[in-house]
């Protein structure tokens, strides 16, 4: 290797590092802007109200205002599920703590009795039932308070989770509304036949409603952030990501469909 190949490597890997040494610091808090409710909405409302100015009589506006409603659910339940939510959590330790301070006394007991007056143990044979019980404590504990710390968690999660499940209807209901619109129906050369649905639509009010169900479909994909915007938990966090997936697929494919339209006279 020349020389002049051995520095553009050398700087090359300079770069890359220090690339990912900012990459990895880490990013002020002054600097997030968090998702909320109150922009979404105000997007699906003004999407809703172009939606009926153009197309009052079809389905997809409320489709829109079913979205709204999921909307209000997303912010007004959040109050509420975190206030169960904190009952839950200070419930849950206090317990903890219970079972931990019976978990102790338990085992002091057990140590007492297993122990003579001197309080030595006069064969190994009586530390045998002590390290039983200690096990069987201590196993059970920790189930115990395993259990009672993922109470929040589970609450939070079941809620969300129906939250969710809603939404990815919501997209699947969006997808049905642009399955019936075919482009090629537009075409001179289109020859129709006796299973062939009728197209009440001309070509720009087609590309307007593919558009509004594209756009729909982003909403959609934002609501679900919403739901996980607070929230740290894997699953959440997965199934999120899963409809984020699923309404970028289906805008891909109504965007495929207003590319084949035929070119306006």
């Amino acid at each position: 290797m020349c020389r002049t190949q051995r520095w553009n490597a050398l700087t090359a890997t300079r770069l890359g590092r220090a690339a990912a040494t900012a990459y990895a610091a880490p990013v002020s808090r002054d600097l997030h802007e968090p998702l909320e409710a109150g922009p979404v909405r105000v997007t699906v409302r003004h999407l809703q109200e172009r939606i009926a100015a153009r197309f009052p009589e079809r389905g997809l506006r409320k489709v829109a205002g079913d979205l709204l409603i999921l909307i209000d659910e997303v912010e007004t339940g959040a109050g509420a599920i975190q206030g169960r939510i904190r009952l839950a959590r200070v419930v849950s330790r206090v317990v903890m703590g219970l079972i931990v301070g019976a978990t102790l006394v338990a085992l002091t007991l057990a140590t007492r009795d297993a122990t003579r007056v001197d309080g030595r143990f006069t064969s190994s044979l009586d530390v045998l039932p002590l390290v039983e019980t200690t096990i069987n404590d201590l196993v059970f504990a920790g189930i115990a308070v395993f259990f009672l710390w993922t109470v929040p968690e589970r609450l939070q999660r079941g809620r969300t989770l129906a939250l969710l499940h809603q939404l990815r209807s919501t997209a699947h209901i969006v997808d049905m509304h642009q399955l019936t619109k075919d482009p090629e129906q537009l075409r001179a050369s289109y020859t129709a036949t006796s299973a062939s649905l009728p197209l009440d639509m001309t070509r720009d009010e087609m590309e307007r409603y593919l558009d509004y169900c594209s756009e729909l479909l982003s909403l959609v994909a934002k609501t679900a952030a919403l739901c996980a915007e607070e929230s740290r938990d894997a699953v959440v966090l997965d199934t999120v990501n899963s409809i984020e997936e699923l309404t970028t697929g289906m805008s891909r494919k109504i965007w495929q469909k207003i590319s084949t339209l035929p070119p306006t006279t």
